[in-house]
């Protein structure tokens, strides 16, 4: 069967092929083209299209397209449920959601500069997702020190010393994020940032910060912290009548205001509408 995708793959567009090939169909065919041409193509040859809108096969939700495939494929493998939160976090920038999803980007998007030929960057994909493949089905729970105890003996000196010059308050970087996520919120809130963006701004290394992240903000990923804090600001802005529920959802972020609605209820226990009659009461 002939699969028709974007030119220049990097993750989800080389992950989706491995998977395709290994668990799907084993003499699949693949073509990448220009983006405004796939879904013609696919037409005219009788490929099917994946990772382009209106495709099928695509991102759905807060999912990419690798995620569409297990699902509408029925593959339960655990290995592969936990590949795909990987490539999930790297393809849509969210690498907060798994650690190792600042890596796979960065391996992919080194792949794509340096592999001209896109067939060739397929087969240096398929490389890279079966090591990743067997990663995730032998060796996720191991750690490398365990295996190495002269440098597990390195790393603990390491830590020793790094304790010791640590000070007692948070990192400077900590009130820096709280302060530029609250001038996204205050000017530009159509536009939050995500972690990767703010931890070019912070000029800090965005797995680190994922990594230590939760460990400032009461427990909290990045994703959660950016949904209660663009909460906080829609109660602010509930003061101001002149605001509907509609206005304050878009400028909050919100895609809609049901997408609002959702998560301020999963946030507050209360609805919109319901949480701004309380107030007024009061």
């Amino acid at each position: 069967m002939k699969w028709i995708t974007r030119e220049r793959p990097k993750v989800d567009r080389l992950a989706c092929p491995w998977l395709i090939r290994k668990f799907i169909d084993r003499n699949a065919e693949f073509l990448f083209v220009p983006s405004e041409k796939v879904m013609a193509m696919a037409k005219e040859l009788g490929a099917i299209p994946f990772d382009v809108p209106d495709a099928e096969y695509t991102h759905y939700e807060e999912n990419a397209t690798f995620d569409y495939f297990l699902k509408k494929h029925n593959l339960a493998d655990p290995a592969l449920k936990k590949m795909a939160r990987i490539i999930r976090g790297a393809d849509t920038d969210r690498h907060d959601i798994a650690p190792e999803a600042a890596g796979l980007w960065a391996i992919s998007a080194g792949l794509s500069h340096n592999i001209g030929d896109d067939h060739q960057l397929l087969a240096a994909g398929f490389v890279l997702y079966d090591a990743l493949y067997s990663w995730a089905c032998h060796f996720s729970k191991s750690k490398h020190l365990e295996n190495s105890p002269f440098e597990k003996l390195l790393h603990e000196v390491y830590l020793k010393f790094v304790k010791s010059k640590a000070g007692k308050g948070k990192p400077k970087w900590v009130r820096e994020l709280k302060q530029l996520v609250q001038d996204h919120l205050d000017t530009e809130y159509y536009e939050m940032p995500d972690l990767k963006k703010l931890s070019d701004e912070l000029d800090l290394n965005a797995s680190y910060l994922s990594r230590e992240f939760s460990k400032h903000f009461d427990d909290m990923n990045f994703v959660e912290y950016i949904r209660s804090a663009r909460i906080q600001k829609a109660i602010s802005l509930f003061e101001n009548p002149d605001y509907s529920l509609t206005e304050i959802a878009y400028l909050t972020g919100f895609s809609d205001q049901s997408h609002f609605t959702r998560i301020f209820r999963n946030v507050t226990g209360y609805t919109p509408s319901v949480y701004r009659k309380k107030m007024q009461k009061k």
